[in-house]
């Protein structure tokens, strides 16, 4: 085990610190009263544990892909269940954005949640431990234990906090999420009989058969297609975000479809690399389908939030696009439209919340004309859709563009498909911004010009306008200086490739027959 990971130097047991923190700080929530306390108590939890996240980043060692920071309590050996967490390049940036996403929950969610503070509060540091857990577990069962147990606080924030059909979308995000974990279990269980293992790291090197790896990769692909969510397996999304209260939807744009992402390179690639090239142009296929569907949806919508959940599919489309071109520079741009995403999606859905908190309505014909009624809003809103859209200088043009270097280095038809993704990308949100900076009217009957609409309209407030502002520094540094955390996720990045290509050798000597599986595979 120790050949895999390089023990915490900090003084303190940072990832344990980073699970523990958020928990206590639920527990400590029911001896509190009253609800400024309370929001308070949560703000301050959170922060302290986003802060206590920075040395991930400033002391993460660039030039090894071993799990760092790593730290190892053995539970029962002779089921080899092990407290075992540890980070290397690409869970690092994944822990980091969760860390640092959770205080603007609790920021935007301020004057939102009416009611129940005690315990949305609860739900949501409960959530952050177990979001955390999913991506710094390296034993297969701690990582499926905080898999699904981030499932219940998710399943009551949209069944307790959620709009008039919370009931069903709850039990719509609850039954999705349920079956891909019964996949997941069943892969796990399978693999743990075949080598009698559950440490991650080992598993990446063992070769299991062609046949094994086709099954595990086909349950496990089952599992995180859901969470991705990749098409058809995305129509219990729009219904969890519409729903959802905009802390909810936060969490799930910026954090929770990226753990499907980080399962496919995480189980998939390592574990089953001869299925995975075996099946490359399937998932090279759904991955286009779910660019061009989730463009195509998104610019039919009039529900402003559910416009932005179907965009959600588009951009993760590209996510499994790079992950699966199985290149540098595609897996270089999944990881990076993996941060961009949750930060970009995840300010949108904060603007909705904020303009819901004053019209009450989510439409965008009810929500027209507030270019000179809202201007820090509607300049918030403008700089964010540019940058959903991947307009130069933001930081979704990077991820993007790395990916579709990758498409057109496989194939003009993937690339051609990709950019018309973009394309409708630009176009709703365009559309979008336009309608609401710029229409004739607001919908209610106002103009611009009537005198008393500037009362009903507030303009951003001093949380709202620094809480938007946090995330627009990200969207400029990462889209005009990307290196550093690429520097961070290149290591890991040619380690995975790395073996990716030991099942190509595999394939290639024992199934000649399913040679054609190869054929978009980048020979980077």
């Amino acid at each position: 085990m120790e050949t895999y990971l390089i023990a915490n130097t900090l003084g303190y047991p940072i990832l344990s610190t980073l699970l523990l923190l958020p928990l206590l700080g639920g527990l400590v929530v029911f001896f509190l009263k009253g609800e400024k306390m309370l929001k308070a108590w949560g703000l301050v939890v959170t922060t302290a544990t986003a802060v206590l996240s920075l040395p991930l980043f400033t002391a993460f060692d660039r030039g090894t892909a071993l799990y760092q920071f790593a730290e190892v309590s053995h539970w029962f050996p002779f089921l080899d269940l092990s407290y075992v967490v540890g980070v290397d390049g690409i869970s690092v940036l994944l822990v980091l954005l969760t860390c640092f996403i959770m205080p603007l929950c609790v920021l935007c969610s301020w004057n939102y949640i009416k009611e129940r503070h005690k315990e949305f509060i609860c739900v949501i540091l409960l959530m952050e431990t177990a979001m955390i857990g999913v991506f710094v577990s390296l034993n297969l069962v701690l990582f499926f234990v905080f898999w699904e147990a981030m499932l219940v606080p998710m399943y009551l924030l949209i069944a307790v906090w959620g709009g008039e059909r919370r009931d069903y979308a709850s039990i719509k995000f609850f039954l999705y999420t349920l079956l891909g974990s019964v996949f997941l279990l069943v892969s796990i269980v399978a693999v743990y009989i075949k080598c009698g293992t559950f440490f991650i790291p080992a598993l990446m090197d063992v070769v299991f058969s062609f046949g094994f790896q086709v099954w595990i990769f086909l349950a496990f692909t089952l599992a995180f297609a859901i969470k991705v969510p990749m098409f058809p397996l995305h129509t219990w999304l729009p219904a969890a975000h519409v729903e959802a209260p905009v802390a909810g939807s936060v969490i799930l744009a910026s954090i929770l479809l990226k753990m499907g992402g980080y399962g496919f390179l995480r189980f998939c690639l390592p574990m089953a690399p001869a299925a995975t090239l075996y099946f490359v142009p399937w998932l090279v296929a759904l991955s286009l389908v779910s660019i061009v569907a989730g463009g195509y949806l998104a610019l039919g919508q009039t529900d402003i939030k559910k416009l932005i959940a179907y965009s959600s599919v588009g951009h993760m489309g590209f996510v499994t696009l790079g992950i699966f071109l199985l290149s540098t520079s595609g897996i270089r741009g999944a990881m990076l439209q993996m941060i961009n995403h949750g930060i970009v999606t995840g300010a949108l859905f904060i603007l909705v919340g904020i303009i819901y908190e004053r019209t009450h309505s989510r439409e965008i014909d009810d929500n027209k004309a507030l270019g000179t009624l809202m201007p820090a809003y509607v300049t918030y809103l403008v700089l964010f859709s540019l940058a959903s859209f991947g307009f130069p200088g933001t930081n979704s043009f990077v991820g993007e563009f790395l990916v579709l270097v990758a498409a057109f280095g496989q194939s003009n038809w993937v690339g051609a498909f990709a950019i018309l993704g973009a394309i409708l990308a630009a176009a709703y949100m365009l559309r979008l911004a336009q309608k609401m900076v710029w229409a004739d009217s607001d919908g209610h009957g106002h103009s611009p010009e009537d005198d008393d609409q500037g009362h009903a309209l507030w303009d951003l407030n001093l949380r709202e306008f620094l809480t938007l502002g946090f995330l627009l520094v990200f969207v400029f540094w990462i889209g005009l200086n990307p290196k550093p955390l690429m520097n961070v996720m290149d290591t890991s990045i040619t380690h995975l490739l790395e073996q990716v290509d030991e099942g190509r050798q595999q394939l290639d000597e024992g199934h000649h027959g399913a040679a054609h599986g190869l054929a978009l595979v980048d020979e980077h």
